[in-house]
């Protein structure tokens, strides 16, 4: 099996039909957009990622937190299927669970520039305030899917420090 080009390649992938058209659907917006703009989200996050992993210290952090919070969370029978629905399931109602996790979540990943990212994005892809929810939505599936490949990889805080330097130079 050969391994797909990058991580937004590999996670635009499995978001493709129904998951997709339900980010559409959260976002209020066609199929063809929300692609557009989970690629550039997916881009922007993984870049945020690896600019953090760089850091002195950044990638054992981020390697220690999706060993504590994210491993096995694609990996169910449902895979990002389920995480994906009960992402979207935590943000209507704003109660525990997707919402609260993919804002805690960005707030790592983007720390002060979370605004400025999200603006930017939104003009970008033309979302709009809803850029900010997109990330939302996309975070958690992100780290899941980091914790998945650096569990199946054996990979330690090196290793993963060195995939996300790879994804930011793409």
């Amino acid at each position: 099996m050969n391994a797909p080009a990058s991580l937004t390649e590999e996670l635009l992938s499995q978001l493709q039909g129904a998951p997709l058209q339900q980010i559409a659907d959260q976002l209020g917006t066609n199929p063809s957009q929300a692609q557009s703009a989970v690629s550039a989200a997916l881009s922007m996050l993984l870049g945020a990622l690896g600019r953090n992993a760089a850091q002195p210290q950044g990638a054992a952090d981020l390697f220690g937190a999706l060993q504590r919070d994210h491993v096995g969370r694609a990996a169910g029978s449902g895979g990002l299927g389920d995480l994906l629905g009960s992402v979207l399931g935590g943000m209507g109602g704003g109660g525990a669970g997707g919402a609260a996790d993919g804002a805690s979540i960005l707030g790592h990943i983007l720390g002060d520039n979370q605004q400025r990212a999200e603006a930017g994005l939104g003009q970008a892809t033309g979302l709009g305030a809803n850029a900010g929810q997109l990330l939302q939505i996309l975070a958690p599936i992100v780290m899941a899917c980091l914790a998945q490949r650096a569990q199946a990889g054996g990979m330690d805080a090196g290793g993963l420090g060195a995939v996300l330097g790879r994804e930011q130079a793409q």
